[in-house]
């Protein structure tokens, strides 16, 4: 039997490997602080990796894989890696597309120019993701899979993308949103890049994979309209011209998740070459199931728990101000 130890494991995408791993048959550890239930059927163990002895629980086992979701200070991943490199078979780490220097050129793979992590002094997210990177090929080499994910969207999601457009179309009315309707997204399902991980890793494959679905695999179109017919809201999408949200001041991406106006930052995020993770045989459920599944999810009472305190996206105030501006 498989036997694996995903550190973290409760949530999102940590989560989805898990669960995943369980049907295969696998025997599932999961490392977490205990702030959320394990899956069911996964031999828990508690630690917090941010302290000294976070992994003390790990002690005296050993297992065939490693998956690490962390997105903090590197010095965790730096930790876990040297502790496990001669009691793990297979690491695989899940960064980011972040790590390429800003912005990516479209068609960017896995080849292009990664940022540098300098010394002494605080890392950003892009850093820090490059930095767990670099630990993890220092202490297992040929053995790691580095995941550059993309964005990551599906049942469980703890970032407020998704859920935020479905939560805000479900209200109806009208609502402002970035167009063009037909401008081109990259996405995955954290299942579907769960699967491919354990796949891979099966397989022997190592180095690093942009991890997320190929470029135009969605319009924010098609995202937006899937939204409206899940939800079976009386919502009217208003669609407002790039020009016009910039000019008011809206973020892209935080204040209107997964968007990037036309131009290099949306080449950077949406663009990318996957035909690499596409070789190792990458594939993706349909866009509407992700939708549909978030949103079953949502209405369940673990999905309204957790999304309780969701405060991304557009506020009232501005909505009204691109109303107007139509």
């Amino acid at each position: 039997m498989t036997s694996l130890l995903v550190l973290g494991g409760t949530q999102f995408l940590g989560r989805a490997v898990a669960e995943d791993a369980l049907q295969r048959g696998y025997e599932v550890t999961v490392l977490h602080r205990g702030l959320n239930e394990p899956p069911a059927g996964a031999t828990a163990l508690q630690g917090d990796r941010t302290t000294s002895d976070g992994l003390r629980a790990l002690d005296d086992r050993a297992w065939e894989m490693v998956v690490d979701t962390w997105s903090g200070n590197p010095s965790a991943v730096e930790r876990s890696a040297d502790l496990l490199r001669d009691r793990a078979d297979r690491y695989a780490y899940v960064s980011s597309r972040s790590v390429y220097t800003w912005p990516a050129a479209a068609g960017a793979d896995e080849g292009a120019p990664v940022v540098q992590v300098p010394d002494d002094v605080e890392l950003d997210y892009a850093e820090s993701k490059r930095a767990a990177e670099l630990a993890v090929e220092s202490a297992f080499g040929v053995r790691s899979l580095l995941l550059r994910a993309g964005l990551l969207i599906g049942p469980r999601e703890n970032t407020g993308r998704l859920p935020w457009w479905l939560g805000r179309i479900a209200r109806g009315g009208d609502v402002p949103v970035p167009g063009p309707r037909d401008l081109d997204m990259q996405y995955i399902d954290a299942r579907d890049l769960a699967a491919w991980m354990l796949d891979a890793m099966s397989r022997g494959a190592n180095g690093a994979f942009n991890a997320v679905g190929p470029p135009g695999c969605a319009t924010m179109g098609e995202l937006l309209d899937a939204c409206v017919r899940v939800t079976g809201a009386s919502a009217t999408l208003r669609w407002v011209e790039p020009e016009a949200i910039l000019s008011a001041g809206v973020q892209p991406w935080t204040e209107l998740p997964a968007w990037m106006p036309p131009g290099p930052d949306h080449d950077a995020v949406h663009r990318g070459d996957v035909s690499r993770a596409q070789r190792h045989g990458l594939s993706m459920r349909p866009l509407y199931t992700t939708v549909a599944d978030t949103w079953a999810w949502m209405c369940s009472s673990e999905g309204a728990l957790a999304l309780k305190d969701q405060a991304s996206g557009l506020s009232a105030a501005t909505e009204e101000v691109l109303l107007k501006a139509l």
